[in-house]
């Protein structure tokens, strides 16, 4: 089979397409022939040793497929042979086969196309998780969020809206914003980039991010930048407000903690990754909701832009370095 390698520790453009053995299933595995993978932020850290886990080389990036069931090992007996699914695996999804626990897929619908089974469940994953058994967001109540028409940040965007919240968005252009305000956001603004060195830019940061949020301020505030943005919005957060940790694109921030005394708030982590390993049965529940929502039309995964396997070097480059909008799929033949 066709595979994607990472062979040494380096950026996409060390990748490599080779040959390799097609894998064979354990007992509690299925192996899975991909149609689509999904492109994350996680696959531009583990190439390189960044991320939290580092699979021995050589490996494939590529942590959500979807495809169907090519084969299963003696005790799965939740899935056969032919059935389409959605896989969390971690890497290895950039190739044309995988193999991973069972545990770790779940059933696809039928009415959902490869390419948007690829873009599903990571993002919305994620989001859910963050939004529902993070923030416990309540109907009524402020969302804000940063790097609203990524990945993850529009799938934000598009869950706040289905559990009722006012949902603004905070992006990097112009573009960015009308994308996030037809996925539902009510508000929003493009915030500048830069370092932000001097304390006024520092300010001048905050102060956009309070106007948008008016004198209420934000009640959840989920960000998947990181970076000088992370303090500037958390000084617009209400009081008793959940400030929601998701991601670091723009650095990881120093954030002084006195502003969480002020304001009363909660600086909550989101590990959605431990989250689906350590509670099964709860991240289970969340997969049926959220496919519930797919059905429902409250939620549309927007695919922006399709790569062949060969290209897949290409969007991992794009995603790192901010330029998507939405997800981005590998499609393997």
């Amino acid at each position: 089979m066709k595979a994607l390698l990472s062979e040494a520790v380096g950026g996409p453009e060390s990748l490599v397409i080779k040959e390799v053995d097609v894998p064979e299933p354990g007992s509690d595995e299925i192996r899975i022939r991909i149609h689509a993978c999904g492109v994350n932020y996680p696959d531009s850290l583990v190439i390189e040793d960044k991320y939290q886990f580092k699979p021995p080389r050589p490996f494939s990036p590529g942590g959500e497929v979807a495809g169907e069931v090519d084969a299963i090992g003696d005790e799965v007996d939740n899935f056969k042979v032919g059935d389409k699914v959605i896989g969390l695996v971690g890497w290895g999804g950039m190739a044309e086969y995988v193999v991973t626990k069972a545990f770790k897929c779940a059933p696809m619908p039928n009415e959902m196309p490869y390419d948007t089974a690829a873009a599903f469940i990571f993002t919305y994953g994620t989001s859910y998780h963050a939004l529902k058994q993070r923030a416990a967001l309540a109907p009524g109540e402020t969302l804000l969020v940063l790097g609203a028409a990524g990945g993850v940040g529009l799938a934000a965007v598009e869950l706040g809206k289905a559990m009722g919240a006012r949902v603004l968005a905070a992006v990097s252009s112009q573009e960015k914003l009308d994308v996030a305000k037809r996925h539902g956001a009510d508000d929003g603004f493009v915030y500048p980039t830069g370092e932000f060195n001097e304390r006024s830019e520092q300010k001048e940061l905050a102060n956009q991010f309070k106007e948008i949020c008016g004198k209420h301020g934000a009640d959840v505030i989920y960000d998947a930048v990181g970076g000088a943005y992370a303090e500037a919005s958390l000084r617009a957060i209400a009081w008793k407000g959940r400030f929601l940790v998701v991601g670091f694109p723009a650095g990881i921030p120093s954030v002084p903690l006195n502003l969480a005394l002020l304001k009363g708030c909660q600086i909550v982590g989101v590990f959605w990754g431990a989250f689906t390993e350590r509670e099964t049965a709860e991240n289970l529940i969340n997969n049926q909701e959220l496919i519930q929502f797919y059905l429902d039309k409250k939620i549309d995964p927007f695919v922006s832009k399709r790569y062949p396997l060969n290209e897949a070097g290409d969007a991992i480059t794009a995603l790192a370095n901010r330029q998507a909008v939405g997800k981005l799929v590998i499609t393997i033949d």
